[in-house]
């Protein structure tokens, strides 16, 4: 039998050192989506229209990856069916065409827009949810892009966003909302 001081002893014990036990961490099960699921599991980031692409080049972060997308824009922003530089899906991204950009923008700045900014804008459209600001840097031309889509819109049964292009820096501080819908799954023309 326990003694009445074995009994204070055993309570202290319970009281003081149970708080006190050492906290171990261990990695999730394998089947806990956690750590780089996504990646490891749907490395697809899945578009306003619908498609799956195989990057998003920052733009779910918020950000555009200026030069990645110009690695894949390359010379091909001119095609009808967007950007591919090979058959990889992860090699894709979609585009904004038109000369109606520089138009709408004003025709000095329209002219300073280059293929990777394009490809900002355009990947953004595809893949930024609705009032989620996406920004990016041109270092050739010393231009800082801001892009948020507003809202999607179906035209002549294409989707299509409004969305507003703020462009500043070299003594441009440019602000506009637009519109833009899709003429292919990769491609996005002003309207």
């Amino acid at each position: 039998m326990f003694s009445r001081k074995n009994w204070i002893l055993i309570t202290l014990f319970f009281c003081l050192g149970i708080p006190y036990a050492p906290v171990t961490y261990a990695d999730p099960p394998p089947w806990a989506p956690a750590h780089g699921w996504r990646k490891k599991h749907d490395p697809y980031y899945t578009g306003y229209s619908g498609k799956k692409w195989g990057r998003d080049y920052g733009v779910v972060e918020g950000s555009c990856d200026w030069g990645a997308v110009g690695a894949v824009v390359g010379g091909v922003i001119g095609g009808a069916t967007g950007a591919k530089i090979s058959k990889r899906e992860n090699r894709v991204i979609s585009v904004i065409l038109g000369t109606v950009l520089g138009a709408v923008i004003g025709n000095e700045i329209g002219k300073r827009i280059e293929k990777n900014d394009r490809g900002c804008i355009g990947h953004s459209l595809e893949l930024a949810a609705d009032q989620q600001t996406i920004a990016w840097q041109n270092p050739n031309t010393g231009l800082d892009y801001q892009l948020t889509p507003l809202s999607g819109f179906t035209k002549n049964g294409k989707k299509c966003r409004h969305y507003q292009l703020d462009i500043s820096g070299d003594s441009i501080n440019d602000s506009s909302q637009q519109a833009a819908c899709q003429s292919s799954p990769n491609v996005w023309k002003p309207v």
